[in-house]
């Protein structure tokens, strides 16, 4: 070592843990079941971290998988897997039975914790998976067809805390998240112990989230979708308290904790947001502690985000992927923007935003050439850093990673200090004679017209222009639905003619992804038009 030099401390999830169970040891915890402290909960995970190893045959490097909702449970295997040098699963409950075999089978998982009253759907595809020796219920609940299923709190009540810990390995992986596979086979991304802690710092920074021990955090993003954002590590990391809400995330639900909890900082999709609103506005919830919800999945419009600022709630849009380790960017008003208008600052807001410390971002052409930032030029968003992925696990090579930099199927544009907007996703742009046309954007003005609950924009075959635009909405009265000549005449104030859409759909509920995502995989194969 030359002298002069810092120590080297690994960055591993064994920090953020030993920060909890210290600093923050008093730090709040609940559940839908129970409440309790991070000091309690650390010694749960040291007694869950002994029964890994000693009665489940956990070693380091095996995965463990989950497959639950957001719970205390859940998160003490955040880090009871971690802390043992294995790797945490998270499996999607929401995907169908053959997707979640293949998904576990891939990633050869030894031990799979189930929530119990999700036992009864494990008992579906147990059958099938090839390398799980163990089932583990977490919480109440029962199925006849696993007889021999190991209970989470018994397993915690048996054992003595974990004592020698292994060494760990902050480039090792800690984590596995599969992305939804909506276009083929879903694909596995490992999270390292650097890359994780490091996104829990970047979480904490004002300029991005801003976590901090005075807050109360509540994921509503599930424990099993990219981690949660890496709420459940940045919160403890930064001494924040935290809040779960089971399998129940109805706006009646949702609204009962922010209260009960005194809630100031939520995640989760617009669709979330959206249903919560009216109880808002209502004041049928006393959201009177709530500061902040920051949201991502999908781009949030100013239809969202202004009523939210009438309520004194930031809506703060943040981006980022599976791939992305998960959160990569925040939508917050730069130092030039100072001295705007709150009109002239929503416009802002609306724009995807700026990449986090430590993340690089640029945008290229169809050749992989950068393009200029002058907030004009189009091409698909790159990105690169020390929680953004470099390869599928298991995969060889993929056209999405370019000579180190992640290609993120994302079109948009960046302005010269870096602030950026995904006009939309490249397989969901509409080309209309050869022009561009954002199916985001239009989505945006559809929100905001008074008589649309939910809307979705996709392209059809044109005859003359190769594609079209077709609206499907979601009316928030089914016997008053909107014509297509008011969508237009509506949106006519907003963009240009040619975006107008050619074709209107009037649905009871657009097809989500099981990430609330918006499926336009779906939505296209119902849509039989060809325009022209």
């Amino acid at each position: 070592m030359i002298p002069g030099l810092l120590q080297r401390t690994p960055l591993t999830l064994d920090m953020v843990f030993e920060r909890m169970r210290g600093v923050y040891a008093d730090g709040r915890v609940a559940d839908h079941e129970w409440e309790t402290t991070y000091g309690e909960v650390a010694d749960r995970i040291l007694r869950l971290a002994k029964a890994l190893t000693e009665e489940l045959g956990v070693r380091p490097g095996d995965r463990v998988a989950t497959f639950g909702f957001n719970s205390i449970r859940h998160f003490e295997l955040y880090f009871a897997v971690p802390l043992v040098g294995a790797v945490l699963h998270t499996v999607n409950v929401r995907l169908f039975d053959e997707q979640i075999a293949w998904i576990v089978n891939h990633a050869q998982d030894r031990v799979l914790f189930a929530d119990g009253s999700l036992l009864a759907q494990v008992a579906g595809f147990a059958g099938k998976l090839e390398t799980v020796e163990h089932v583990v219920r977490m919480g109440h609940g029962a199925d006849e067809r696993l007889p021999t299923v190991f209970d989470h709190d018994e397993l915690i009540a048996a054992n003595d805390p974990l004592e020698d810990r292994p060494e760990l390995d902050e480039d090792a992986a800690f984590g596995l998240c599969y992305t939804s596979g909506t276009t083929g086979d879903p694909k596995g991304v490992l999270y390292s112990h650097r890359g994780m802690t490091l996104h829990s710092l970047a979480a904490c920074m004002t300029g991005h989230i801003g976590i901090d021990e005075s807050d109360v955090v509540f994921p509503v993003v599930p424990m099993f979708h990219a981690f949660a954002w890496g709420l459940p590590y940045a919160a403890p990391l930064a001494g924040a308290e935290l809040v779960f809400h089971g399998a129940d995330s109805s706006p009646d639900n949702l609204g009962r904790i922010i209260e009960q909890h005194a809630v100031t900082l939520s995640a989760g999709v617009p669709t979330i947001w959206k249903s919560l609103l009216p109880a808002l506005e209502a004041g049928e919830v006393d959201a009177s502690s709530l500061r902040l919800v920051f949201v991502g999945g999908a781009a949030s419009p100013r239809a969202l985000i202004e009523p939210y600022d009438r309520l004194g709630i930031e809506y703060l849009q943040v981006w980022g992927m599976t791939e992305t380790g998960p959160l990569a960017c925040a939508s917050r008003p730069r130092r030039r923007h100072r001295g705007l208008s709150r009109d002239e600052l929503l416009d802002v807001r609306a724009h995807t935003g700026t990449i986090f410390a430590g993340l690089q971002a640029r945008i290229t052409d169809g050749d992989g050439r950068p393009v200029p930032n002058d907030g004009v030029a189009v091409g698909e968003l790159e990105v690169r850093g020390p929680w953004i992925a470099a390869a599928y696990y298991g995969v060889d090579a993929d056209e999405r990673f370019n000579d180190g930099w992640l290609r993120t199927g994302d079109v948009a544009t960046m302005d010269p200090d870096g602030m950026f907007r995904i006009v939309d996703r490249a397989k969901d742009l509409v080309k209309s004679g050869g022009e561009w046309i954002s199916s985001v954007e239009l989505e945006g003005h559809l929100l905001a017209h008074p008589a649309v609950a939910d809307a979705a924009v996709v392209g059809v075959p044109s005859r003359r222009w190769d594609e079209r635009p077709v609206a499907v909405v979601v009316p928030v009265d089914p016997a008053a639905a909107p014509s297509l000549e008011d969508v237009r005449g509506f949106l006519r104030e907003r963009v240009v003619s040619w975006w107008l859409p050619d074709a209107l759909e009037v649905v009871e509920e657009i097809p989500k992804t099981s990430v609330g995502k918006l499926d336009k995989k779906v939505l296209r194969s119902r849509i039989d038009t060809v325009l022209d």
